[in-house]
């Protein structure tokens, strides 16, 4: 009796498989096959291919969406060092597996002591400033350890590793690094000059060998030793003498009292998403601004079509002239109340700004209380989406090209120019105050999609990621297609700068409106961003600084 029910339970197991095993093959066949320029799990955009590559071989090992990132990064730090580096800071957005978002603010601190005339000292106008006096206490590697801290899932060494092997053997300057090299041609950049300099002195070009053997040997210390090595010990103490000999007021209290915020992320509703962005000092607040006030014309693809195009834009260009003129608000929230900040989060206050907005004139300057701060490039951006689900959306930067144009050569290290930024913006500032910032790593999330986006090229950051997302969300362009669509930059002065493929009919349409025009030299906006929407996962780096995307 006891073999015969045994039989019974083995035949009714084996028919159970059986129908699991038909339901599994059938879902297998069914299943919508992703578009070949796609990715079935994960991805991740950075601003160059071999990056994008490093994060993703750390995601296929098992890592984290943060391990990604920081993996990405480092290898940025060499690929780019013109754009971000260790003696930078950063900000994530971090989604986790259950859609919890946090914000890891690692952004340079002003150091205790620093010229009481500095801001005196700020351009009238815009221009590259360097030197040692603007040099705030970098965050960037105090940010990567808090974020491995709370999400990471590989060694911390790891991470550090495919950077260190490109810094020490050297490899053939990329075309963006190599435009920029020229820039570091004076007698005031001379340390940095020798960086890039071969043996007969003649400074390298693009294609041509580079090694970054000293900042090879910081980073290995760093993995072996953790981030305390770059604050508090022989990295600090070479970092501060070089900072020092330059002119500069760091101290090793500065760097060894620099401290991380971990806060959460600010969500603004929009349409099917919920938008999370970093509050201030970073520059979220105005791209929530500025989508809001375009959300309330209920936009679509014809808003492109004829002349609701000129109409479109002429709305857009007015919304940021009055976004130019809160910029003077973001503040850090240590040394400032957040709750002027969070309203231009509201809708009601998006409704007011689009209740002065007229269809058939632009205005004088006061209109719009500008607030007449510098316009700023620079910056990197990445975007990961990991296979749970986690997602990280972080920029960072050293401000300037080159920053500083201070380099350490005990540490292989670039400073930043970070507390220029407090140029135009504030009549004062505070040791251990965060300058301000247009920096916005943004995750979107709804029921069926995550969206992960950011832009890097200073002022133009939320111009880059405005208009990847009007482009996206509402005028119904693929995301690499919105991300290509040229752009229209509003200075800080209010005139408008379109890029070279911009319709032309539609300038002079709003020339005629009363829309002042300039030429712009260069347009820094690059938004990196990745997308999953029905178990297809897209991901774009933006052709302006001929990134490539990678994913498995």
């Amino acid at each position: 009796m006891a073999r015969s029910k045994a039989r019974v339970y083995a035949c009714c197991a084996l028919m159970l498989l059986s129908v699991l095993a038909v339901i599994v093959c059938v879902a297998v066949l069914v299943r919508k096959k992703c578009p070949d320029d796609t990715f079935s799990r994960a991805a991740v955009a950075a601003d160059s291919g071999r990056c994008s590559q490093i994060g993703r071989d750390i995601l296929q090992r098992g890592g984290s969406a943060v391990d990604g990132a920081i993996a990405a990064l480092l290898c940025t730090s060499v690929m780019n060092p013109q754009s971000m580096g260790i003696g930078g800071g950063s900000i994530f957005t971090v989604m986790d597996s259950s859609g919890k978002v946090k914000i890891i603010n690692s952004r340079e601190t002003v150091p205790g002591n620093f010229k009481p005339d500095l801001l005196d000292s700020c351009p009238k106008t815009f221009q590259m400033v360097s030197g040692s006096s603007w040099i705030g206490v970098p965050g960037e590697i105090r940010g990567y350890e808090q974020a491995h801290r709370l999400y990471g899932k590989l060694p911390w060494a790891t991470l550090f590793q495919p950077t260190i092997q490109l810094a020490r053997e050297g490899f053939p300057i990329p075309q963006v690094q190599g435009r920029y090299v020229t820039y570091i041609d004076t007698n005031e950049t001379r340390s940095l000059r020798q960086l890039y300099s071969d043996e007969n002195g003649n400074l390298l070009k693009t294609g041509d060998i580079v090694k970054f053997e000293k900042l090879a040997d910081t980073l290995e210390m760093i993995a072996n030793h953790g981030a305390d090595a770059f604050y508090t010990g022989r990295i600090a103490e070479d970092l501060i003498r070089d900072i020092q000999e330059a002119g500069g007021t760091l101290t090793m209290q500065d760097l060894a009292a620099y401290r991380v915020t971990v806060t959460d992320a600010w969500a603004v509703p929009l349409g099917e998403y919920q938008m999370y962005i970093p509050p201030p000092p970073a520059g979220g607040i105005i791209l929530s601004l500025i989508l809001n006030i375009m959300k309330g014309y209920h936009l679509d693809a014809a808003a492109l079509e004829g002349e609701q195009k000129t109409v479109t834009y002429h709305r857009y260009i007015e919304a940021f002239k009055f976004a130019n003129g809160l910029k003077k608000h973001i503040r850090d929230p240590q040394f400032s109340s957040e709750e002027t900040a969070k309203k231009f989060t509201e809708e009601s206050f998006a409704d007011l700004i689009r209740s002065s907005i007229s269809d058939h004139e632009t205005h004088d300057p006061q209109y719009y209380n500008i607030s007449l701060d510098l316009d700023q490039v620079g910056t990197t951006h990445v975007s990961v989406l990991a296979e749970d689900g986690s997602a990280v959306s972080v920029t960072s930067t050293i401000n300037h090209i080159f920053g500083s144009k201070i380099f350490s050569p005990s540490t292989g290290v670039i400073l930043n120019n970070e507390l220029s930024d407090f140029c135009g913006r504030v009549d004062n500032i505070f040791s251990g105050e965060q300058p301000p910032s247009s920096m916005a790593p943004a995750v979107l999330k709804s029921q069926t999609k995550t969206l992960v986006i950011g832009s890097s090229g200073g002022s133009m950051i939320t111009t880059g990621i405005a208009s990847a997302l009007l482009n996206h969300l509402w005028f119904g362009k693929s995301l690499k297609e919105a991300i290509a669509a040229p752009v229209v930059f509003v200075d800080s002065q209010n005139a408008a700068k379109f890029e070279p493929r911009f319709d032309k009919d539609v300038i002079e349409a709003l020339k005629a409106l009363g829309h002042k025009q300039e030429t712009a030299k260069h347009f820094y906006n690059v938004v990196n961003a990745v997308e999953k929407e029905d178990g297809c996962i897209c991901a774009v780096s933006d052709a302006r600084k001929l990134g490539d995307a990678a994913g498995y």
